[in-house]
């Protein structure tokens, strides 16, 4: 039984160290010590076991580790009927095409919005949005939509988050989750990012749950807050098509 312990301990520390590398391509063995609260000496035989494995890769030069092809490989039999960044796709780009600006899909993980797939704008001003950025569901179109349709049980862990910061208004913020549940869409402007705004609307599945926030989003110079509203019903159908498509 301890050596069982002792195996499963093992493999959730070097998750641990696997998650480390969704804030950052590459980082070292000091860093990811402190990350994750480990002594360097274990720090470093995990890592020999997980590149031995060619999960990482370690630069002899920096001395520091970036993901391997390991990696990759594991993503790339990742099934299209299931994983919504590759279902998806074909739509988000033909969003982007429309408006003519970034578009994203976010899911909700926890108490924290993960964007799995995000198309660029093609005009030479925009705002870039990388894959794999976690962010908070406090402010934000996206953060919204996704906690205005999300249970209650989810809801209420956002309202008491210890991280809530004092800045944002828990009443004024109920309010808002109340309007976007009626409209069904969410708009944000300069709210989590200076310059930038966005609009965003829930993909619901065929049980009509919503599992996913589209949106799209730009710098404020071409959406202003008339244009994000414009832009709500067309995200609507938009999600309404795209949620036809999951299972």
């Amino acid at each position: 039984m301890e050596d069982r312990k002792l195996t499963v301990r093992a493999v959730e520390r070097a998750l641990d160290i696997l998650m480390c590398f969704t804030k950052s391509e590459d980082l070292g063995l000091t860093e990811i010590s402190s990350q994750i609260g480990l002594h360097k000496s274990t720090v470093h035989r995990l890592m020999a076991t997980l590149e031995d494995k060619g999960f990482v890769i370690r630069d002899a030069a920096t001395e520091k580790y970036r993901l391997g092809l390991r990696i990759w490989e594991l993503s790339a039999h990742l099934s299209h009927s299931d994983n919504p960044a590759v279902l998806l796709l074909p739509q988000l780009e033909q969003l982007r095409d429309r408006l003519g600006e970034t578009v994203s899909l976010y899911l909700l993980d926890g108490i924290e919005r993960l964007r799995i797939q995000a198309v660029q704008s093609n005009q030479a001003i925009r705002r870039v949005a990388p894959v794999g950025v976690r962010l908070p569901l406090y402010v934000g179109a996206s953060s919204k939509v996704l906690v205005a349709f999300a249970d209650p049980g989810t809801q209420q862990a956002v309202l008491n988050s210890p991280d809530w910061p004092a800045s944002v208004d828990k009443e004024d913020y109920i309010r808002q989750l109340e309007e976007i549940r009626s409209k069904g869409y969410a708009t944000s402007y300069e709210e989590r990012e200076p310059g930038a705004g966005a609009v965003s609307a829930p993909i619901f599945n065929h049980a009509g749950q919503a599992v996913a926030a589209l949106s799209v989003s730009g710098p404020v110079s071409r959406l202003s807050p008339q244009t994000l509203v414009e832009f709500g019903p067309v995200l609507i159908e938009a999600a309404r098509e795209m949620g036809m498509m999951m299972n």
